[in-house]
């Protein structure tokens, strides 16, 4: 099923067992931000992204190097070379996805809105090393026209194989059916976001299917909140403007203990919001990515998960 009748959604969706596949990955890919710098095509509409001087890809490297030991401590990490002909590389998981569907792993390759970003999607060495080296079969949105940007605009539950699809000039509904199909998803919940909003996972975080960190405010969606609190009782988290704008939806939990998300995320967050965390088993970690968040993105957007 997938729909943007939230009703139908939450009837449906409460009856699925936490029985899809593992609530977590086995392992995550990186891509370094070599070259990194301000892309003008994707910023027309990211408005988290920063003017060209404050970006620094040397501090941007050693963040990088950091998040990628830090993030090892739950699953093996994987990071893949930069390339300065795309600066937004280091945000991988719009545009490469891994799933397993009736047992058969796939990559998924995501239709990128800029041009810019379309070329991440022809790279023959993260493409090889799925297909060739670990026999993953591919699954390649990026030549339909419909735009799909993965696990940006689509945040998954995969213990149970739901996702919730928002929409915006980064993803339409024909987009939306493309990736519910490739993941071989349950159900899909469609909504609008907010105007000026580009992506879902800086609103919303589904951490190791048991708990939801979301800011509704930043979704054209009022069903939403009853969604998510239907299916993680006690479990959903809300947070404010204030927490949101530091990045701390775009968070991702790897383990069943820990939840990553950037230094300034984690500082911003209200003492309510790291009990409602610790409610439901998790504890915040934290990497510095002041420099790489110039890019319009954080912690969640730079890792890719394999499952």
């Amino acid at each position: 099923m997938i729909t943007r009748d939230v009703a139908a959604f939450i009837a449906f969706a409460r009856s699925l067992a936490t029985d899809f596949g593992p609530a977590t990955a086995r392992a995550a890919f990186l891509v370094s931000p070599d070259g990194f710098m301000r892309a003008e095509q994707s910023a027309q509409d990211n408005r988290y992204m920063a003017e060209a001087g404050a970006f620094d890809t040397g501090a941007a490297l050693r963040e990088h190097h950091a998040l990628q030991r830090a993030l090892g401590q739950d699953v093996p990490v994987v990071c893949f070379p930069g390339d300065e002909a795309t600066p937004d590389a280091v945000f991988p998981n719009n545009v490469f996805a891994t799933a397993r569907v009736d047992s058969e792993p796939r990559l998924i390759v995501g239709r990128m809105r800029h041009e810019v970003r379309q070329r991440e999607a022809g790279r023959a060495d993260i493409r090889g090393f799925f297909r060739d080296t670990l026999g993953y079969a591919e699954i390649d949105l990026s030549r339909q026209p419909h735009p799909c940007e993965l696990t940006g605009a689509l945040v998954i539950d995969r213990a149970r194989g739901i996702g919730f699809c928002g929409l915006s000039e980064r993803c339409d509904e024909a987009g939306a059916a493309r990736m519910h199909e490739a993941f071989g998803l349950r159900t899909t919940l469609m909504f609008d976001l907010a105007a000026g909003e580009y992506h879902t996972n800086v609103l919303l975080a589904v951490l190791a299917g048991r708990a939801a960190l979301v800011y509704p405010g930043g979704l054209d969606a009022p069903g939403l909140m009853p969604a998510l609190e239907a299916l993680y009782p006690g479990g959903v988290v809300e947070l404010s403007r204030e927490e949101q704008a530091a990045f701390a939806g775009n968070a991702i939990a790897l383990g069943a203990e820990r939840v990553w998300m950037s230094r300034r995320a984690h500082a911003a967050l209200r003492p309510a919001t790291v009990t409602g965390l610790e409610a439901v088993g998790f504890a915040v970690h934290n990497v510095a990515l002041e420099a790489i968040e110039a890019g319009g993105g954080s912690l969640r957007c730079c890792v890719a998960e394999v499952f």
